[in-house]
C-alpha cells in the first residue's frame, strides 16, 4: 500500500455550495450579518460561479474575504469597482475598489467633493513651483477619446473648506503595482483586467490616507484592504507592508491641523496675552481668573 498517496483537495462551485449552505456556515453567517445573510449568499454564490479560480480557493476563505465587503455595505462584484475578491492561490483576497472609497468618503459626512479620473496627453500644463498645485486644461470630448491617457488625479475637499489633490503618472502607478501587488502581473488578474479602475483606486487611497480626514469606515476598509484570508479566518498582507504609502510626515501633521482646525497658538501670544490682563488687574492672572 502506497502510504505517500495524497487526497486530492475538492474544489469547484459544486463544494463551495455545499460549504456555503452546510449548517456550521449558516449558523455562523447569521451570527455575523443578521438579515444580510440570505443576500450574502446569493452574491458570493454567483462571484464564484463566475470566476473559475475562485472556485479553487477554499471556500470559507472566499467567505471570510467577502464579508468584509458586506461589512462597510459595499456591493459586492468584481465588475462594479467597489470591492473585489481576487484568487490567491487556495486563498482569497478582499480589495477595495475606487468607488468603493468614495463611497465611504462621503457616507463620512465630512467630504463635500471627492473625484478621481484619468488625465490625457495634452491636458497636463503644469505645477506651481511653490504649493505643488498642479494644472490642467481639458481637451474637448472628441479629441479626449483619442489622447493617450498618461496619469491619474484625485481630489477632494471637505465640509470645512480643506483641498487636496495628487496626480500619477501611469509610469508611478505601474511602478507601485509592481512593488506592491503580487497578482500585478498574473494572467486574468485584477490589474490585468481593470487597470483603470485599479489605477483610480491606488490615487486615490494614497491622497486619503495622507490628507482625508478618517471616519472609523473608511480606517478599517483601509485597514482589510488587500488583506488575504485563509480557510481559518486568519488574514495577512501577502502583497503589502500596512503603510505601503510614501508618508511625506510634516505635510501629513500639517494638513491634519488644518482639517481639524486646531491652529496652534504661538507661546508669545499666550504670554502678551496673559501679562496685558496682569497689567489690568494684578491679582489676577488672565488663566486663573474665576
Amino acid at each position: 500500500m502506497n502510504n505517500n498517496v495524497q487526497t486530492q483537495r475538492p474544489t469547484g462551485l459544486k463544494h463551495f455550495n455545499s460549504v456555503i449552505t452546510n449548517e456550521r456556515t449558516t449558523e455562523y453567517l447569521k451570527q455575523v450579518l443578521g438579515e444580510k445573510r440570505a443576500s450574502f449568499v446569493n452574491n458570493v454564490t454567483a462571484l464564484v460561479g463566475n470566476n473559475k479560480l475562485l472556485q479553487n480557493c477554499e471556500p470559507m476563505s472566499v467567505v471570510y474575504a467577502s464579508i468584509q465587503a458586506t461589512a462597510n455595505n459595499l456591493p459586492l462584484g468584481n465588475n462594479l469597482g467597489f470591492a473585489y475578491v481576487i484568487p490567491y492561490g487556495q486563498d482569497a483576497q478582499f480589495q477595495m475598489g475606487y468607488k468603493g472609497f468614495i463611497q465611504l468618503a462621503m457616507r463620512s459626512n465630512q467630504i463635500r467633493t471627492i473625484n478621481v479620473r484619468d488625465v490625457r496627453e495634452g491636458e497636463l500644463v503644469g505645477e506651481d513651483f511653490v504649493t505643488g498645485e498642479i494644472q490642467f486644461k481639458m481637451l474637448p470630448y472628441a479629441e479626449r477619446e483619442k489622447a493617450k491617457v498618461i496619469g491619474y488625479v484625485a481630489f477632494f475637499e471637505t465640509t470645512y473648506g480643506f483641498r487636496k489633490m495628487d496626480y500619477w503618472s501611469v509610469e508611478k502607478i505601474r511602478e507601485h503595482a509592481k512593488k506592491f501587488s503580487k497578482t500585478y502581473a498574473a494572467k486574468g488578474g485584477v490589474w490585468q483586467l481593470h487597470f483603470d479602475a485599479m489605477a483610480k483606486k491606488t490615487v486615490l487611497k494614497q491622497l486619503i490616507q495622507k490628507y482625508a480626514p478618517m471616519s472609523i469606515e473608511l480606517q478599517e476598509a483601509i485597514n482589510s484592504d488587500q488583506r488575504v484570508y485563509n480557510a481559518e479566518g486568519d488574514s495577512d498582507y501577502a502583497d503589502n507592508p500596512v503603510q505601503d504609502f510614501e508618508a511625506e510626515e510634516a505635510e501629513v501633521v500639517e494638513s491634519r491641523a488644518n482639517e481639524q482646525g486646531k491652529a496652534e497658538v504661538p507661546a508669545e501670544v499666550i504670554a502678551a496675552a496673559e501679562q496685558a490682563a496682569n497689567d489690568a488687574d494684578p491679582d489676577k492672572g488672565f488663566f486663573n481668573q474665576q
